[in-house]
């Protein structure tokens, strides 16, 4: 191998790591993959409210990271914070629900 196809490999090599390490997720951040992940989670889990009878009038608020959801915004009852949060945690993906909601 030449001189000039060895700087090209290398810097070819130096690029892929690079980018693999520019897309890795952080404590506080998460990589491309995992914001795509938590996308699908907080669409998922905003239907299931949605669909969900008893839920129709609620304003639940729907944030997701790194698969942790939080339901945010106002139910008219206890027994509605209650069946929010079971939805929820019955939706694919979800490692577990932190529940901010309040009682009208």
């Amino acid at each position: 191998m030449n001189i000039i196809t060895r700087k090209w490999a290398t810097l070819a090599g130096v690029l892929l790591m690079a980018t693999a390490l520019g897309c890795a997720s952080t404590a506080k951040k998460e990589g491309t993959g995992e914001y795509i992940d938590d996308t699908v989670i907080t669409a998922k889990v905003k239907a299931a409210i949605f669909n969900e009878p008893t839920l129709k009038s609620a304003e639940i608020n729907v944030e997701t990271f790194k698969g942790v959801v939080q339901l945010s915004g106002f139910v008219s009852s206890p027994a509605a914070v209650n069946t929010a949060v079971a939805v929820a945690r019955g939706v694919g993906g979800v490692s577990s629900v932190k529940n901010d909601m309040r009682v009208k």
